[in-house]
């Protein structure tokens, strides 16, 4: 998948700008596509000269000027395009995986650490997105939001990211279980 289609999934929910984009994929999108901000920039330009988004400069006083971004017809439809695209099986790339598998005793420290860390990231992103869940919420029971939304899409990759990361958390809690108890344990 492109990182084009993200950022056109992201303007369906309204003209934004290149700020506004980075900031909602790491508040939103980020729980199933991650993008530094340098390639959201780059490819803000690139779907432009594709004619893909629109984008028009803002002039503001004190502050660099502002390009807010809109999604076209075109953008619409090559959205609509990879929507219809039958799915890829989901291809994982996680190095504390490939760390986890690779260690050896003398390793188990090091790699408690970074599964200590990765804790903390997951517990830190399931607090963000149970934050945006009630926003989006907002007062309203999950059924009453999923009748009256007029886009459930954002909603339920959000429940996606939070059951990703709830399982991160189960992992690593186990995880550093099983390395604390060989770490402790006497050597014969």
């Amino acid at each position: 998948m492109a990182l084009r289609n993200a950022v056109l999934a992201a303007l369906l929910e309204g003209e934004a700008s290149g700020y506004d984009l980075a900031k909602g994929f790491d508040a939103s999108v980020a729980n199933f596509w991650m993008a530094t901000p340098q390639q959201l920039y780059k490819e803000l330009e690139r779907m432009a000269a594709a004619g893909l988004i629109e984008t028009r400069v803002v002039l503001q006083e004190r502050r660099p000027n502002k390009r807010l971004h809109t999604i076209t017809p075109a953008g619409r439809a090559a959205l609509r395009e990879f929507v219809a695209d039958p799915v890829k099986p989901t291809a994982i790339r996680d190095e504390l995986m490939v760390k986890v598998q690779g260690m050896e005793a003398d390793d188990e420290p090091t790699v408690r650490a970074a599964v200590a860390e990765k804790l903390a990231w997951a517990k830190a992103k399931l607090a963000r997105y149970e934050r945006l869940r009630t926003r989006l919420l907002n007062g309203r029971s999950e059924p009453a939001y999923l009748e009256e939304a007029e886009r459930v899409g954002p909603y339920l990759t959000l429940l996606r990211g939070i059951a990703f990361e709830q399982e991160n958390v189960r992992w690593a809690e186990f995880a550093l279980s099983v390395l604390d108890r060989r770490i402790s344990a006497p050597v014969e």
